[in-house]
């Protein structure tokens, strides 16, 4: 049966999509920037309920809505690791950091750095973090992106990238901060209604069950536990059971460190805390954005139990047809105990296939390699394929495909006003060209916008792993360069500039380095690209801090990083492969390697604070001032009238 000439699944994702991307450009019409204010911080008048629903738009991913059960999926146990850490990580922004950086009164991590640290140079360092933490995080958002787009519009996922990338940039440039804000309100009911109908869909299916965290815990249909049936699938396959994990214990908690800290560091999450009139609606707004992440978060394990269940029943022994896999019949007319349509489906996006080794005509899933018939299994596709395994209505899947891509481009956006304000706020107008005017500024802002998503959809079309893992990487950057600085700028009156310059330095590089040796390898191109952005990094300093008259250790540096470049880009250095698991650090991966960093970061910065002059007074009594309860201040203030 067809609707309108077209198959019941691309009707309904086509309406949903197309009916969401209208409404998102048209809120983008509605609340166009017409000033820096509007840009940046959405003028300071966004209510509570409302911004707590946009931060959770914009710090519920890709990786939340694709990747996270996913991974669970297909991790168990060690899988948690994302939902501890991404969870707690965002209770201890709300509760430690944001209430402080609101008083505080700067709506950009840089510009808090500046102000706090008198220094351009930190301000620069905290820009170039903030464009390091955002472009890193924007490349999984991107992928997210591409792969709902690849399964909606039946073409690759780097033409999925491109069209996600040009609809964000044009609502993220035209709306700035207002238009992003009631755009993720949209998005966050898209995206929350997209997870939760085919949660409540597949729980009913599989447990009996309408609420899907009472079907994760609860019995299948059969009257077994759930979790004890899947236990025994694995274990009869060669899987570890799906309740035990396999990651070493020092990992684990490294992994949830850094996704803890990172979140709290996270630029395009705090800069939510600015929208809001006043401090006190900051803490109103994170106690609202928590109410609406949890709907999802506890959802999430749920929904991945029952896609890795519903993934050996559909696919393993199931009857492998070369013909369906080429396209030459009609895979609506594939009978029960074949391979099922939707794998096919998402076998010619490149997402998933399988090869009949033994050429039984059936498709084995196991855990030994050379016995695995499932030769590739993209983690990212689940959430979206869910409906399409579980045989659920055609509108459901349209649905959820609306949701994949509401959760990536509220995210992207975030991002995209990160950077933009990076480089036309902080570097721009406070730096380089103090000058500027208002509206010389938000050209800039969009300008810096359209650069940034030129970049997104390289980094979105080669990343170094899948969404969650991505994202893991600029979280571990976060954690080991910003919160840092943040925690002692806000708790420690005597950090000085100086420690807070080693302290994001260090952790900035460590981590950076780590993630690199172990993810891609110093090859010499990656060499030549790492001399390349540690020249500009470098110049950009010297410049910034108005060095020109002299010949300082910065431009010695920045002439020996070019050098470093050339060689990279010639071939002349041989480059490092990419290490491999056994080298890990203690054991800790590439996801886990921001807790280490922090440690150093923070042993940096206190060790160089402490061996350097003390800030001046002011800064001092400016600190002690931020940490006064706002109730406490306005009774200060009226003692001090009174007398």
């Amino acid at each position: 049966m067809t609707i309108f000439g077209l198959e019941p699944t691309l009707f309904w994702t086509g309406l949903f999509v197309i009916s969401s991307f209208g409404l998102y450009i048209a809120i983008a019409i509605w609340a166009r920037a017409a000033s820096t204010s509007d840009f940046y911080v959405a003028g300071h008048d966004v209510p509570p309920v409302f911004n707590g629903m946009a931060t959770a738009a914009d710090w519920m991913s890709a990786a939340s809505f694709l990747s996270m059960a996913g991974i669970i999926a297909f991790s168990g146990y060690d899988g948690s690791v994302y939902l501890m850490g991404w969870t707690g990580g965002y209770v201890l922004l709300a509760l430690l950091l944001a209430p402080y950086l609101r008083k505080f009164g700067k709506f950009t991590v840089p510009d808090f750095v500046g102000d706090r640290y008198y220094s351009q140079a930190a301000r620069i360092v905290a820009v170039i973090c903030a464009l390091f933490i955002s472009f890193t995080y924007i490349a999984g958002q991107m992928r997210g992106v591409g792969i709902a787009f690849s399964n909606f519009l039946h073409v690759p996922i780097e033409a999925g990238v491109i069209v996600g990338a040009i609809i964000v940039l044009f609502y993220a440039a035209l709306g700035g901060m207002k238009g992003i804000t009631y755009t993720q309100v949209a998005q966050y009911c898209v995206l929350i209604f997209a997870f939760m109908v085919p949660a409540i869909f597949l729980s009913l299916q599989i447990t009996g069950t309408p609420i899907p965290q009472l079907g994760f815990v609860g019995n299948a249909q059969d009257g077994t536990p759930l979790l004890l049936n899947l236990d025994r699938t694995l274990t009869d396959l060669g899987f570890t059971a799906y309740t035990e994990g396999s990651k070493p214990k020092i990992d684990v908690f490294a992994i949830t460190l850094a996704l803890m800290v990172g979140t709290a560091g996270l630029p395009h999450v705090i800069i939510r805390f600015f929208t809001v009139p006043k401090a006190s609606d900051a803490r109103k707004s994170a106690g609202w954005a928590l109410v609406f992440i949890a709907i999802l978060y506890t959802t999430a394990p749920a929904v991945a139990v029952f896609a890795r269940a519903n993934f050996i029943d559909t696919v393993n022994e199931s009857a492998w047809s070369e013909e369906a896999a080429a396209g030459t019949i009609d895979r609506a007319t594939l009978g029960e105990g074949d391979t099922p349509e939707w794998f096919y489906n998402w076998r010619d996006v490149g997402l998933l296939d399988a090869q009949d080794r033994n050429g039984d005509g059936r498709i084995q899933y196991r855990a030994d390699p050379e016995a695995n018939e499932v030769t590739r299994l993209d983690r990212d596709i689940f959430v979206l394929a869910n409906p399409e395994i579980g045989g659920l209505p055609a509108w459901v899947i349209g649905l959820v495909v609306a949701g994949g891509l509401a959760a990536a481009l509220s995210t992207a956006a975030g991002l995209l006003m990160v950077i933009s304000s990076a480089v036309s706020h902080d570097l721009c107008r406070k730096v380089l060209f103090t000058g500027m005017s208002d509206t010389q500024e938000l050209l800039t802002a969009r300008l810096a916008a359209v650069a940034a998503v030129l970049v997104a959809i390289y980094a979105g079309i080669n990343p170094p792993g899948f969404v969650a893992a991505v994202v893991a990487f600029a979280f571990g950057l976060a954690a080991a360069s910003f919160f840092p600085a943040i925690l002692l700028g806000i708790f420690w009156t005597r950090m000085n500039k100086q420690g807070a310059i080693a302290g994001m330095t260090t952790g900035l590089v460590v981590t950076a380095a780590y993630i690199v040796h172990f993810k891609i390898g110093f090859s010499p191109a990656v060499i030549g690209a790492c001399g390349s952005l540690a020249t500009l990094a470098l110049l950009t300093l010297h410049f910034g801090t108005h060095a020109r008259g002299k010949i300082p250790a910065m431009l010695i540096a920045a002439g020996l990083a070019s050098v470093l470049a050339v060689a990279g880009f010639t071939g002349f250095l041989p480059g490092l492969a990419v290490g491999s698991e056994v080298d890990w650090f203690l054991g800790i991966s590439p996801e886990g390697f921001g807790t280490i960093s922090m440690i150093i970061a923070f042993g940096v910065s206190i060790g160089v604070a402490l061996l350097t002059p003390a800030p001046p007074e002011e800064i001092r009594d400016m600190v002690e001032e931020i940490r006064i309860p706002s109730t406490r201040a306005h009774l200060s203030d009226d003692l001090a009238a009174a007398e």
